[in-house]
C-alpha cells in the first residue's frame, strides 16, 4: 500500500483522451479501484483520496447516470424512517445533511415543508413527531417545527385544498441537487490527486497466480479499446448493478439486491406556486409523497415498487404515474392531468434485502452494509445520497480495519466540495451574481427565487462562467435552462462531459425538467459538442437521434 497521492505531474481532466494516456502509463497502481459513479463510488473515493490513498473510480456511463440523478432532490432525515421508529438512520441522516449544507453551500437549501392537519389527532400527531425529528438532529437542525393556522398555510402554499384544512405542521429539510453535486464530487476528486473517469466498463476482475486481486479488465466505451489497470483492492459501488460484478469475481455468488423502482413526475409550478414544499404524510400505499419546489417547477414523488427485471433506463409503470396523479390531486386545487406532466424519471433504489425474510420493499431499511465475500471484493449496499458521506467513511474504515492497514483519520466532514462558495443561499435571497448582459439579466424580476437563477449552481466557478459568456458575444441556447455554448465548452473542459445526453441530463437538468425541451436543444448542443469533442456530421446526427430516442423514457405515456 503506497498511501499517497499518486501523479506529482499537472492534472488533464477535461481533455479526456489525454487523461486517460495518463492513467495508462506503465507501472500506474492504485492503492484501490472503485467501480461505480454514483453516491456512494464517489463518496468513497474522496474518503479514500482525502485520507491519503491512491484510488482511481470507474463509471461505465456516466458520472450519476443511474439512481445518483434520479432522486427527490431532498438532503433529510427522514419522516418515514421516523414513522417506522428508525431513530439510528434518522439521527445519522440529520448529521450528513448539516454537514452537506455547510460543504455544498452552493447546491443544498434549507427548505420549509409544510404537512397540511384536516383533524385535531393529525395535529396533535404530526406536531408530536416532528417535534421529535428536530429533537433528533438537535444542534444541526435546520429550524424548529411549528403548527401553522390555516390562513397562513394558504398564503404559504397557494394552489393547495382548502376544504377541511385546519392548517399545516410546518418543518425543515434539506434540498439539493444530485446530479450536480456528484460532478462536484468528481472536481473535489481530481484536486485532491484522485483519479475519476466516465464511460469505462469493468469487464472482468484480474487475480494474480496466488488467487488475489491484482486488478480490473475496462473496456473504453469511446474507442472500444480494452484496458487493464492495477490495484490489490476492489470496491464495488454499482447500486443495483453490484451482483453482476460480484459474479464476475465468483460464478457461483447468489444476488443479494432487492430493487425497488421510485417514480417521480415534474410538473409545472402554476399547480402550485410557492417556495415551501408540501408533504404528503400517508398515502394509499403507507408512505409519504412530497411535492417539491425545484428549478422553477415541481417534483412529485415517490413510489416504491418492487421490480424483478430492471435496466439502466428504468421506465415508469402505469400504476405509478396514476398514483402520484391521484395522490396530488387530493391535496390540490387544480387537479394535474397526465398532459401536464413535464417529464418522468425513474430510480432503481438498491436495498440490502434480509436473508430469509420477505419483506416488503418499503420496509426494508435504508441503512448501508458494507459485504466482504469470499471473492475479496468489498461491496457497498444500500444507502442513500443523504448519507454518501458516511458510507465513504464506514468503507474505508472496514478497509483499514480487515487488511490491517494503519488507521488514517476522516476528514471529510469538514471538507469543502468544489463549487462551495460558503455562502448559505436560502430561497428568499435575491442578491443573484450581476453582469451577464442581454436577455438573462432583463429577464430577472425582483421577486424571483434562485430557481429562476440557471447558473447558481456553479457556485465559486460562476464568476468564470459570467465572464466567459460575456466576452463570447454569442447568444444563448437555452436562458432558461443556463445553456450557453460556454456552458458546454465548461462541462467539457472541467466536468468530463461527453455526449449530448451529460449536457442535457446531468450538467443542466433539462431532460428532468421538460423533456419536449430537451429534444428540441439536442441539436443545438450536439452542434456545439461536435466542435469542441471533434466529431463530424454523422456523430452529430447519432447523438440527436439517441437522445431523442432516450426522451421517450421521460415521456408520460398515453394512456391507450
Amino acid at each position: 500500500m503506497n498511501q499517497h497521492h499518486g501523479h506529482e505531474q499537472k492534472r488533464v481532466t477535461g481533455d479526456r483522451s489525454a487523461y486517460l494516456a495518463q492513467l495508462c502509463e506503465p507501472g500506474r497502481n492504485w492503492d484501490l479501484i472503485v467501480i461505480g459513479g454514483g453516491a456512494s463510488g464517489l463518496g468513497i473515493a474522496l474518503e479514500a483520496v482525502s485520507r491519503g490513498y491512491s484510488v482511481l473510480l470507474l463509471e461505465r456511463f456516466d458520472f450519476a447516470k443511474g439512481t445518483s440523478s434520479r432522486s427527490t432532490k431532498l438532503v433529510h432525515g427522514g419522516v418515514r424512517y421516523l414513522a417506522q421508529g428508525n431513530i439510528g438512520l434518522v439521527r445519522e441522516a440529520s448529521i450528513e445533511r448539516g454537514i452537506l449544507h455547510r460543504n455544498a453551500a452552493h447546491l443544498v437549501r434549507n427548505q420549509v415543508f409544510l404537512v397540511p392537519v384536516f383533524t385535531g389527532w393529525e395535529r396533535l400527531k404530526y406536531t408530536i413527531g416532528l417535534k421529535l425529528y428536530d429533537w433528533i438532529a438537535g444542534g444541526l437542525s435546520l429550524g424548529a417545527s411549528e403548527f401553522v393556522s390555516r390562513g397562513e398555510t394558504l398564503r404559504l402554499l397557494p394552489g393547495i385544498r382548502s376544504a377541511g384544512l385546519k392548517g399545516a405542521v410546518k418543518y425543515h429539510d434539506g434540498q439539493f441537487d444530485d446530479a450536480r453535486l456528484a460532478i462536484n464530487l468528481a472536481q473535489t476528486i481530481w484536486e485532491l490527486g484522485g483519479d475519476a473517469i466516465n464511460y469505462m466498463e469493468v469487464t472482468g476482475i484480474n487475480r494474480n497466480d496466488s488467487g488475489e486481486i491484482n486488478g480490473v479488465m475496462v473496456r473504453d466505451s469511446e474507442t472500444g479499446s480494452s484496458l487493464y489497470f492495477k490495484s490489490p483492492l476492489i470496491i464495488n459501488a454499482t447500486g443495483v448493478f453490484v451482483d453482476g460484478i460480484l459474479r464476475m469475481a465468483n460464478d457461483t455468488h447468489i444476488d443479494t439486491v432487492r430493487v425497488s423502482q421510485g417514480v417521480h413526475l415534474v410538473l409545472d409550478k402554476k399547480f402550485m406556486p410557492s417556495s415551501e414544499a408540501l408533504m404528503i404524510p400517508e398515502t394509499s400505499d403507507g408512505r409519504v409523497l412530497f411535492v417539491v419546489p425545484w428549478h422553477d417547477k415541481l417534483v412529485l414523488g415517490t413510489t416504491d415498487t418492487p421490480v424483478q427485471n430492471y435496466s439502466v433506463e428504468p421506465v415508469a409503470l402505469e400504476q405509478e404515474i396514476s398514483f402520484i396523479l391521484d395522490t396530488a390531486a387530493q391535496y390540490l386545487e387544480k387537479k394535474p392531468a397526465r398532459e401536464d406532466v413535464l417529464s418522468v424519471f425513474a430510480g432503481l433504489r438498491p436495498l440490502a434485502a434480509p436473508t430469509g425474510k420477505k419483506e416488503k420493499t418499503k420496509e426494508i431499511s435504508r441503512s448501508h452494509k458494507i459485504l466482504l465475500g469470499a471473492s475479496g471484493i468489498y461491496t457497498m449496499l444500500g444507502g442513500k445520497w443523504t448519507t454518501y458521506r458516511k458510507m465513504g467513511e464506514d468503507m474505508i474504515n472496514r478497509i483499514e480495519q480487515t487488511k490491517g492497514w494503519k488507521k488514517t483519520k476522516s476528514v471529510t466532514s469538514r471538507l469543502s466540495i468544489h463549487g462551495n462558495n460558503g455562502t448559505v443561499v436560502e430561497k428568499n435571497d435575491h442578491n443573484f451574481s450581476k453582469g451577464i448582459s442581454g436577455t438573462l439579466g432583463e429577464s430577472r424580476s425582483q421577486n424571483k427565487s434562485y430557481d429562476d437563477d440557471p447558473l447558481y449552481w456553479y457556485g465559486s466557478d460562476r464568476e468564470n462562467i459570467e465572464t466567459m459568456i460575456r466576452n463570447s458575444g454569442k447568444d444563448w441556447i437555452s436562458i432558461r435552462f443556463g445553456i450557453h455554448e460556454e456552458t458546454i465548452r465548461w462541462s467539457v473542459r472541467f466536468e468530463m462531459a461527453r455526449t449530448v445526453e451529460d449536457i442535457l441530463a446531468r450538467r443542466t437538468r433539462v431532460l428532468f425538467l421538460d423533456v419536449r425541451e430537451a429534444g428540441l436543444l439536442a441539436l443545438p448542443v450536439a452542434t456545439v459538442l461536435s466542435v469542441l469533442l471533434d466529431k463530424d456530421q454523422l456523430w452529430i446526427n447519432n447523438e440527436v437521434e439517441e437522445f431523442r430516442k432516450l426522451c421517450g423514457f421521460y415521456l408520460p405515456r398515453p394512456v391507450v
